[in-house]
């Protein structure tokens, strides 16, 4: 079942194209990693999605409900949305912050210490309830923020690069927090530059750039789409010279470089084989030190696939 869908969805600013007939689906319980470079139209969708923003034109959908002024009230009943700054007022402690919210979402009154504590223990901030907000660490306001929007138990999570700003320690607590609403069945929209720790929480992705969607899939999908060649790290005790010529003529071998000793040898994708390069090289007496095929993560197929390396 689709939980979030835009069709044609576009926004223009003049003759600025924010989002060019942006099409995409993510089914109940997905974690869908959103990426892109800055200006590529990340947080002008999420802001559609979130109510927050009218599209030029195009429809996205949450739980079937088209997202417009007339449904937005019932949106905004079953969605999240974390942006990518943290606002209060000052002088609040997180207790008088999180029962402001649930009063805006209508939890009555006598359910709010129990909701509000659950959410805390979720997020491991229950020991900051008398806190000031404004004195909180980055990472603690995130998740914060985080407690916030699950007051009202959303279905729906839209987060605008939740991670940005936060310190290594900060990262990890925030990703196993994510990890831990994805068990909980919350359907997840994430935006993000830290590609590596996407690679470990979301199973799909969706690479845009310039407004246009150019790749979506799980995440293995869009690995294999950026291998446009394999590469494969050699290393030989000795007779350096001669292990360049015999991989040189092994089939399927595009190019040799020698870097600090060691041998960078891209193979053909397609005919490339490094079982051959190490028969060649060690039937013709030579010791291998290492043998190891350079993994593409989600970095590199990002790097490669909106720079037009992969058609």
């Amino acid at each position: 079942m689709a939980m979030i869908q835009t069709i044609n969805l576009t926004k223009r600013y003049g003759d600025l194209i924010a989002l060019s007939n942006l099409n995409l689906t993510i089914e109940q319980g997905d974690c869908f990693g959103f990426i892109g470079p800055n200006g590529a139209g990340k947080t002008t969708t999420i802001k559609i999605l979130a109510t927050l923003l009218k599209p030029t034109w195009g429809e996205a959908r949450i739980d079937g409900l088209s997202v417009g002024p007339v449904s937005a009230r019932h949106v905004r009943r079953i969605i999240g949305y974390v942006p990518d700054y943290f606002g209060s007022y000052e002088d609040m402690v997180v207790q008088e912050y999180l029962e402001f919210f649930a009063a805006a979402y209508d939890i009555h009154a006598e359910k709010r210490k129990q909701v509000i504590g659950d959410v805390l223990d979720l997020t491991d901030l229950g020991y900051k309830i008398d806190a000031e907000v404004n004195s909180l660490s980055r990472g603690m306001q995130q998740r914060l923020s985080v407690a916030r929007v699950l007051l009202h138990d959303p279905k729906v999570l839209l987060l605008d690069e939740p991670a940005s700003g936060l310190d290594p320690r900060a990262r990890i607590e925030m990703r196993e927090l994510l990890k831990e609403l994805h068990r909980m069945g919350k359907t997840i929209l994430i935006s993000s530059h830290i590609l590596l720790e996407l690679a470990d929480l979301c199973d799909k992705v969706g690479i845009i750039e310039q407004g246009d969607l150019k790749y979506t899939g799980t995440v293995e999908d869009i690995l294999k789409k950026a291998r446009v060649g394999r590469i494969v790290h050699v290393g030989v005790k000795d007779r350096l010279s001669e292990a360049i010529r015999i991989i040189e003529t092994t089939h399927g071998v595009t190019e040799v470089e020698s870097e600090n000793g060691q041998l960078r040898v891209s193979l053909d994708i397609e005919t490339g084989d490094v079982s051959r390069v190490a028969h060649r090289l060690m039937s013709s007496g030579l010791h291998l030190t290492r043998l190891e095929e350079e993994k593409v993560n989600l970095e590199t197929a990002f790097m490669r696939l909106t720079k037009g390396l992969v058609q």
